[in-house]
């Protein structure tokens, strides 16, 4: 099956089978030699732990924890009963019979984002949830604030950094608005404690949440980069080399930046468009400078063609001496050419190559320009198509 994939990666690989199929293995394998891949880097958790149990089949390193290790955190109540005796973990109820208070939360053993999740606030709604979903770990809930905690341990074991942030606002599963924060004992203390017991490797992450005491008690642990790990990015903390690193057997060392950084995610998209041109126009006033201040959305477009090797034009009718504008942003060698038209010239005028495009902010100019040349005319915000 075809995924976003296809929208981000030059070399796609499309078409293969789900993990859980038999002959997974076997196209992978086949991609790996025909691919001559050295390394894979598994980013779910039940691909980890797949990918680790045929390491040896593969004929690859496969980044991430111990085989085993990983197939324990695949279950939140293999993972509850591992570590029961060390950290918090939640009280697990093996029956509707057996539940002494409400409401209680609902969670399948095995899976991630909130699938199947539900507050339950009664032994029928847990019934009608069960005949949906199956049959589901019953726990207590939990009422209070919900974190993640980034860590990652390098080759020998050692626990080399933790890092905690509230999920703040999280849709469907996922933390969306997040922040880093200076260091404290109460997650720290918890990551030791998993760390010692399960011998982590790469980059790895757990979940708590309060309960009605403000106590952190254990939701899950996972044998990957946290969803929203990339905020410690920015402080200087890249866990995907580093797990690359450990996986190479290679000593490595950290340095975070002393600054605290604000994360929120949304959407984004991604386009394909058969569009296939040679010559670029732009437009200078109001599409490349905005006011004093240059587009940079825009310039980074102009710099991915000109790494296509496409020649790029300037058509402008700028009021001011259009060659000390460009010296004075420090952008004048972008251009092969700089057409500077007088007040009354039309831009179609000058638009000489077929296979060519056309951006302006003005819709006025680019109707002129489509209705002459019949080539494609972009506004400035239409731009995210060739990202």
């Amino acid at each position: 099956m075809e995924d976003h994939g296809q929208f981000v990666f030059e070399q796609y690989i499309g078409d293969l089978p789900f993990f859980d199929d038999e002959t997974f293995i076997d196209a992978i394998k086949e991609v790996v030699i025909n691919y001559k891949i050295d390394i894979i880097y598994p980013a779910m958790d039940a691909l980890i732990a797949t990918f680790k149990q045929n390491e040896e089949r593969l004929g690859c390193l496969v980044v991430g924890s111990d085989a085993s290790i990983a197939q324990l955190c695949l279950s939140k109540s293999q993972t509850y009963e591992r570590l029961k005796n060390y950290i918090p973990t939640p009280k697990v109820y093996p029956s509707i019979e057996d539940i002494d208070t409400y409401p209680v939360f609902l969670k399948p053993d095995i899976g991630y984002g909130s699938r199947g999740v539900k507050k339950a606030h009664s032994a029928e709604e847990i019934n009608n949830h069960q005949k949906q979903f199956g049959n589901l770990i019953i726990s207590e809930f939990l009422p209070g604030k919900e974190y993640t905690v980034d860590c990652f341990s390098d080759i020998k074991g050692d626990l080399l950094f933790s890092g905690w942030r509230e999920r703040s606002r999280i849709v469907n599963g996922i933390s969306v608005h997040t922040k880093t924060n200076p260091p404290a004992e109460r997650f720290d203390s918890i990551a030791r404690e998993i760390n010692q017991q399960l011998q982590l490797k790469g980059a790895w992450f757990f979940q708590v949440k309060e309960n009605k005491q403000g106590e952190l008690v254990l939701l899950e642990v996972a044998c990957r980069l946290g969803g929203s790990s990339s905020v410690y990015r920015q402080k200087g903390i890249n866990f995907a080399y580093l797990s690359l690193y450990t996986c190479l057997g290679m000593p490595v060392s950290l340095l975070e930046n002393d600054y605290q950084v604000e994360m929120d995610r949304a959407l984004d998209a991604k386009y394909k468009a058969n569009i296939e041109f040679n010559t670029a126009y732009f437009d200078f006033d109001d599409t490349i400078l905005l006011g004093d201040k240059i587009n940079i959305e825009v310039i980074a477009v102009i710099h991915k063609f000109l790494n296509e090797n496409k020649r790029i034009v300037l058509i402008t009718r700028h009021l001011k001496d259009i060659q000390h504008s460009l010296h004075s942003l420090r952008i004048v060698a972008l251009f092969d050419e700089i057409i500077h038209l007088s007040k009354g010239e039309k831009k179609s005028d000058y638009i000489r190559e077929k296979d060519s495009i056309f951006i302006d902010d003005s819709f006025a100019e680019r109707q002129e320009v489509y209705s002459i040349h019949k080539i494609p005319v972009f506004s400035p915000d239409m731009l995210q198509i060739f990202n």
